[in-house]
């Protein structure tokens, strides 16, 4: 996995996380995954198609998802209040992935995100020959929060990007 696809990723997580948690954030693991990804907690997932292709799963655990959504609500919110919840898990992933798409575009990739959606199953999909996920760990004082990225950039051949760069002449 190409690093300048994923470092936007994990420095808007690191960014977000502190901002929304008011707390330091630390990584506590990063490894590469090539069995399923085993959901920890309350988890959203933001499909991504075009020059870069894959998902994105984030993934709290319930006193962190809990604290999300008091932070995001204004109001203490309890870890069995079940949609608020979802919906602060859906949000922090709508903000991380809004971060880094704009530095992506920025660098001058083209893709397309689509929302985030709950991601219900225990187990997300293998990766393949591909296609590797980059699992990363983030500590707050609010609990656990799990990214794992499978991403891949689809390279244009050089017949392409010269159509395409004619295009926006």
């Amino acid at each position: 996995m190409r690093m300048e696809l994923i470092q936007p990723f994990i420095n808007s997580a690191d960014a977000v996380l502190a901002e929304l948690l008011e707390s330091p954030v630390a990584i506590e693991k990063l490894t590469m995954e090539e069995e399923a990804y085993r959901r920890q907690g309350i988890a959203a997932e933001v499909c991504l198609s075009g020059e870069i292709e894959g998902r994105i799963i984030f993934d709290a655990d319930r006193a962190a998802a809990a604290q999300l959504a008091s932070r995001l609500a204004g109001a203490e919110v309890s870890a069995t209040d079940e949609e608020s919840v979802r919906e602060a898990v859906c949000e922090l992933a709508n903000q991380i992935i809004g971060n880094a798409v704009t530095t992506l575009n920025d660098q001058g990739f083209h893709f397309h995100v689509r929302p985030p959606a709950l991601h219900t199953s225990e187990q997300g999909s293998k990766s393949s020959e591909d296609t590797e996920a980059l699992v990363m760990g983030f500590n707050t004082s609010s609990g656990n929060l799990f990214m794992n990225m499978a991403l891949r950039y689809h390279r244009r051949r050089a017949s392409e990007r010269a159509v395409v760069a004619g295009h926006n002449s």
